[in-house]
């Protein structure tokens, strides 16, 4: 399911058309696939109710499962400018990222004519995810994509070796607020709940993991 993406000023036509294509290519099979089950969706199913072919989903997704997983290659590119940038603490980074995903995530509710209803979806992508061992496998395997990278760029911002002890687990340890979110999402994402109340709570949530980070990771670069 495409999450709220950041607008470029000198977006072009043909950018602007790609993107939404992307976006109704992801946001339709997100539907059919909570509507239908993941494995009674064909790729082809897709491509036709978004008049397309299926050549041309997979030149947006190389697979089925990106097609609602797609949001994790934002956070990938996010993290990666984010540990880039040497003047600020990692921490504060992902922190950043984090924050940033969560407040389009809570921004799109607010914005829903049903908040409610918009919720509930939330939900029940959640439980497609979590019922799909293809979805989960392929989150796993993107999790570990990034540690691998979020350890190499700790390795160049140390002068260590990326095979060295101390980036391997301060590179899962940091991708662990990722996961933290995403279980207090599930936690206070209720119907009822108003989007601010959900996002102050999840946002302490992760900032009470990040304090347990902060001191070894600034031990890192000291």
């Amino acid at each position: 399911m495409t999450s709220v993406e950041e607008r470029q000023p000198a977006e072009g036509l043909r950018e602007r058309k790609k993107r939404l294509m992307r976006r109704q290519l992801s946001d339709t099979a997100a539907r059919m696939f909570m509507e239908h089950g993941f494995d009674g969706v064909r790729v082809s199913e897709v491509a036709d109710a978004c008049g397309v072919s299926q050549k041309t989903v997979f030149n947006y997704f190389p697979t089925k499962e990106a097609l609602v997983m797609d949001r994790l290659e934002a956070t990938a590119s996010s993290l990666r400018t984010g540990l880039a940038d040497r003047s600020r603490p990692p921490v504060e980074a992902a922190l950043n990222i984090l924050n940033a995903e969560l407040t389009a995530l809570t921004a799109s509710l607010s914005d829903h004519d049903d908040p409610a209803a918009s919720i509930s979806d939330y939900q029940r992508f959640g439980e497609l995810i979590r019922a799909t061992p293809s979805l989960r496998a392929y989150q796993s395997e993107m999790m570990d994509r990034f540690i691998a990278e979020a350890a190499d760029m700790l390795a160049q911002r140390t002068g260590m070796s990326v095979e060295d002890p101390e980036p391997q687990i301060a590179a899962a340890a940091l991708l662990g607020l990722w996961r933290v979110q995403f279980q207090s999402l599930h936690r206070h994402m209720k119907p009822g709940r108003a989007p601010n109340d959900i996002r102050e709570n999840v946002r302490a949530d992760v900032g009470r993991a990040a304090q347990v980070l902060n001191v070894g990771l600034a031990a890192l670069e000291s």
